[in-house]
């Protein structure tokens, strides 16, 4: 079978490996898609390698048919697809660092548990869309925790797959004056097709006054205005961005961060205390997962088309790895055909 693995920095192959063998609580998936997530290309870039070192098997956003079950294992018939949740696995860490990666033909699953580890697929739900519940998992989560009241006005800071997500579950949510944030105007266009009600580019535009006229003032702080927005999610990882907002965000307005920064950032923690204002993480999806996965089951593939911006064979894994990497991307979503 085929396995795509991270070698060193930016040196990801698709090797031949055995196709595993199952035990008694094990299930092996036939792989039938999965996405490209920001991580991918993350470990790949710095060419990250497996505890005790060995090669980094990728992928984790995947959807993948029963093959094989061991007699052990409950729920889970041959021919069945079914939802990784990567967060379930007994390890937690398929494609992110174990013995195990969705960008292949197979991927044995150890000690597989329905409802826990593997999530069956909605009837008639197409498994390159299915897949998409676990990047919008992480967006919900972090949609979860802003905590938003009704007539709340909210920026999302960034538009790749986790941005737009957010951008989708607001919408969903029936927040108004949604504002989508990136340098991307690609990406931007692909937010109010999801359901951004304003878009900004600060590359060409100034954020504060674009958000002065879309969100209001909410008055002056130290004789500068502040601006109407009441949550500010950070799906960009950008620190300027962050350094802006508690320059001019409001008194109690709140940060979500879900981005992954990968340096030290110096926060201006006496903006932040002078407002008032409320800094939260989230990261993955503790309870999201079955919601993200359900609705999928129940919307217009045509509400969720916009999120995915390429579609790939596994054979032309490369050209999909290399696809992911352009910041004008959405999400890139490899298929496996027999």
């Amino acid at each position: 079978m085929q396995l795509v693995n991270i070698h060193g920095a930016n040196d990801v192959r698709v090797d031949e490996v055995a196709k595993p063998a199952i035990g008694p609580g094990d299930v092996l998936l036939r792989i039938n898609a999965c996405g490209i997530c920001g991580s991918d290309l993350t470990f790949a870039r710095y060419g990250v390698q497996r505890q005790g070192g060995g090669e980094w098997p990728l992928g984790h956003e995947a959807v993948g048919t029963v093959i094989e079950a061991g007699a052990a294992v409950e729920g889970l018939p041959v021919g069945s697809k079914v939802l990784i949740n990567p967060m379930g696995a007994l390890d937690n860490i398929i494609g992110n660092g174990g013995s195990e990666g969705a960008f292949g033909d197979y991927l044995l699953v150890r000690g597989a548990k329905k409802d826990q580890h593997l999530l069956p697929v909605p009837e008639g739900l197409a498994p390159e869309i299915a897949a998409l519940a676990e990047p919008l998992a992480v967006a919900l989560h972090g949609v979860n925790q802003a905590d938003l009241q009704p007539g709340e006005k909210v920026v999302v800071y960034g538009a790749g797959p986790i941005g737009l997500g957010a951008v989708f579950w607001l919408k969903r949510r029936g927040v108004k004056d949604i504002v989508s944030v990136d340098l991307s105007d690609a990406r931007l266009e692909r937010a109010r097709a999801l359901g951004a009600d304003h878009t900004i580019n600060p590359g060409s535009q100034d954020l504060k006054q674009v958000l002065l006229a879309v969100h209001g003032e909410a008055g002056q702080m130290f004789g500068d205005s502040t601006v109407g927005t009441d949550v500010f999610m950070d799906m960009a990882g950008a620190p300027v961005l962050l350094e802006q907002t508690i320059a001019m965000g409001k008194y109690r307005s709140r940060i979500v961060l879900t981005a992954v920064y990968h340096e030290p950032v110096a926060l201006n923690l006496e903006g932040l205390l002078i407002r008032e204002m409320t800094f939260k993480a989230a990261v993955g999806y503790p309870t999201e997962l079955t919601e993200a996965l359900h609705t999928l089951g129940e919307i217009s593939p045509e509400e969720i088309r916009p999120y995915t911006s390429h579609r790939f064979d596994f054979r032309d894994f490369p050209k999909a790895f290399e696809t992911a990497m352009d910041r004008n991307s959405g999400k890139v979503m490899v298929v496996m055909t027999d």
